[in-house]
């Protein structure tokens, strides 16, 4: 019997089995968990509350709505600062099985955290991102509607890679709660819940030196002044790799993370 009287005002908790294959969040795997807070703080007016997987993990929050995690486990770990789009799925351990069986790669895990498992992987073509099986945030689908952050996969062959992820993910596979595949042009475009949740852009150079061009998921954050970001990166040390004045910028945070933002008006 539930003994809570607030329980009935809580929204109800969505699992990661219920939208099974569609991205359920994003996060920086950083070395600093402060000297981060305070740069995304000063370029895109975040705020920060902790989180409930620990100490080392805080959620950012914009216009009183959660965006994306930061966690300070990349030194411990041993991975690259980065950030990482995460999906959702049905069973952790079945899923970095397709990933390993489909030539992909699985860095880290399935490890278990306080509301779930999780697990950091890489493509064929080594772009990252992660898997999570367990509990969503509560707000969740307010999560996915309001779109605060956006993805796109540049990589060798957007086709080629949708049929890898559309495997692991059993994308378009007609059961209740899958993502949708469409294709407009050159481009695959995934959605979830008849919301645009990543595009899948061909492009990208495998063996190229320079980090940003690699095949990679790339997170945009979609802002009002882009060349104001733009300039408070500047003053906080961060560096740009590419600018669009007004409509777009790819920013590298002092530990090295890369992120897009993107005029709002523009954004998806």
């Amino acid at each position: 019997m539930n003994t809570n009287p607030s329980a009935a005002a809580e929204p109800a908790v969505t699992s990661s089995g219920a939208v099974f294959g569609a991205p359920c969040w994003v996060s920086l795997l950083t070395r600093d968990l402060r000297a981060s807070q305070d740069f995304y703080a000063s370029v895109l007016g975040w705020s920060f509350r902790p989180a409930r997987l620990g100490e080392e993990f805080s959620v950012a929050v914009s216009e009183g709505r959660p965006v994306a995690g930061i966690g300070a486990l990349a030194g411990r770990l041993q991975v690259a600062v980065a950030w990482t789009p995460y999906f959702a799925v049905e069973n952790a351990d079945q899923t970095a099985s397709r990933i390993r069986e489909r030539s992909g790669t699985v860095a880290v895990g399935p490890v278990a955290l306080s509301l779930g498992r999780g697990a950091l992987a890489a493509d064929r073509e080594g772009a990252v991102f992660g898997i999570w099986e367990g509990r969503l945030m509560s707000s969740w689908e307010t999560w996915r509607a309001a779109n605060p952050a956006w993805l796109r996969l540049v990589t060798r062959d957007a086709f080629e890679a949708a049929i890898f992820y559309g495997e692991v993910f059993d994308w378009a596979c007609g059961r209740p709660g899958c993502c949708d595949v469409e294709y407009e042009g050159d481009e695959v475009v995934l959605r979830s819940g008849g919301h645009v949740a990543a595009r899948l852009s061909s492009g990208a150079l495998e063996a190229a030196p320079d980090p940003a061009i690699r095949p990679r998921w790339q997170v945009h954050f979609p802002v009002r002044d882009v060349d104001a970001c733009v300039a408070a990166a500047l003053r906080n040390g961060g560096t740009v790799t590419e600018h669009a004045p007004g409509r777009q910028a790819a920013l590298r945070d002092p530990d090295g993370g890369l992120f897009t933002v993107t005029n709002r008006a523009a954004a998806v």
